[in-house]
């Protein structure tokens, strides 16, 4: 039938020849492409179909970086906090730990543990070789454990660790060290309130150590306030002599500790009581994965907004493409034909905007640290400041499950999208789509 036949109120009779073109045929994506392809008249739709690609993109993109961002602060950390602080950590009850020696090694002797070691700390002001002081905690540890704490002994900047036991110094964070104004064999003085006693009262313990190492972990808040000390000198600097506080068990697989906490408790084979990393830790990385959550909640909005634009735009292609969809009806192409043809269309701009998203997003978790100090110069500000967010380095952990789940999520917006106008696309017959317009 013409289209001027249909213009006088023709109706069509009997049905109209297939084209026999299978579903996904190369002449549906040939007349998809040529739709993505706007002239003058349809410039409106080429834009809301750019604004989409853009959202989706961007969505996409967001979603990638924030979630490897929030993934590096975790694993960050994580790995950084529990390098140094006990997995668990073992407390006498009635009686102090004198026999910590014999504690630590029943412990060591628990399958998965990978070892233990007693300790003596406590809060006190350390003061450099000029008049700057600040508050620092100081941790007595044996030399041996000492050398088994990787974040410390293998991030000695200054000094070494060698005949630490014996040399009686103290090794100190990096940035503690830069406040005080410290390098290796300076004194740094160290002040207790719980001193000794006497008839005028409890009088503040001061003493000076020479520094024998600065180490540098890479958060902010150990690197700034840790004083580690040997042992024997700490028990002596905090009136405890002969005992330790605790023993600080350090074990294979920390989201194992609470399968090995009774076996540990079992191994001291005295009162004693034990808390985990994940009972002293937990509002922390709980409000972590809160925030995490929230994030993806948040961004995921810009791609289903960009997703609605899709939508939008292939109504106006479908109103403005009325006399093609009945010259196209005339012609024998079915209506799945016709919804796969706008299907095509909508969905051609979320799969294009997803993978444009995912390549952008990709790249800039891998050069995140170049970006951030590019637009830290560019600013003059310190965009990541360490002092704030705790790491020396913004970090990011690109994780393959969460790319897939973002990447499937914005193609399955895309497609639902589509489904609609497409839908409504093919439901108009050669005389309704000429009205159509």
């Amino acid at each position: 039938m013409s289209a001027a036949g249909a213009d006088r109120g023709v109706k069509p009779t009997g049905r109209l020849p297939k084209t026999g073109a299978s579903p996904f045929s190369r002449f549906e994506w040939l007349l998809a492409g040529r739709y993505l392809r706007s002239r003058k008249r349809e410039a409106g739709v080429s834009v809301i179909a750019g604004f989409s690609f853009v959202g989706i993109m961007l969505g996409v993109a967001a979603l990638i970086i924030v979630m490897s961002v929030m993934n590096g602060f975790r694993t960050e950390l994580l790995t950084r906090i529990l390098g140094v602080n006990g997995h668990v950590i073992v407390m006498p009850i009635d009686q102090p730990l004198t026999d910590y020696d014999a504690v630590a090694n029943r412990i060591d002797q628990v399958p998965g543990v990978e070892f233990s070691m007693p300790l003596v700390q406590g809060q006190i002001l350390a003061q450099g070789m000029g008049t700057a002081s600040t508050g620092a905690l100081v941790k007595g540890v044996p030399q041996a454990a000492l050398e088994k704490l990787a974040p410390v002994a293998s991030n000695v900047q200054q000094g070494t660790l060698e005949n630490f036991d014996s040399a009686g110094g103290v090794a100190i964070g990096a940035r503690l060290a830069e406040r005080l104004g410290l390098r290796i064999g300076d004194n740094i003085t160290l002040i207790s309130p719980d001193g000794d006693v006497t008839p005028l009262g409890t009088t503040p313990r001061v003493k000076a150590y020479p520094v024998e190492a600065i180490f540098e972990i890479g958060l902010s808040e150990y690197d700034a306030g840790f004083i580690y000390m040997p042992l024997s000198e700490a028990q002596l600097f905090f009136n405890s002599e002969g005992q330790a506080q605790s023993v600080e068990v350090f074990v294979d697989n920390p989201d194992d500790v609470a399968r090995l906490q009774p076996a540990i408790e079992a191994a001291a084979e005295r009162p004693v009581y034990s808390v985990t990393w994940q009972s002293q830790n937990q509002s922390f990385f709980s409000a972590l994965q809160v925030e995490r959550n929230v994030m993806f909640i948040i961004l995921t909005l810009i791609v289903l907004v960009a997703a609605l634009n899709i939508v939008s735009g292939l109504f106006m292609l479908v109103k403005g493409k009325g006399r093609d969809i009945a010259i196209l009806r005339t012609m024998g192409a079915t209506r799945g034909s016709i919804m796969r043809i706008f299907f095509i269309t909508g969905a051609s701009i979320g799969v294009s905007g997803t993978i444009a998203g995912f390549v952008l997003g990709l790249l800039f978790c891998l050069n995140i640290e170049s970006i951030r100090g590019f637009f830290s110069w560019l600013s003059g500000v310190d965009i990541f400041n360490s002092e704030i967010y705790f790491l020396s380095e913004l970090p990011a952990e690109i994780q393959f499950s969460e790319v897939v789940l973002v990447v499937a999520m914005a193609v399955g917006l895309s497609f639902l999208a589509t489904i609609l106008p497409s839908w409504q696309a093919s439901r108009l017959d050669p005389v309704e789509a000429l009205r159509y317009e």
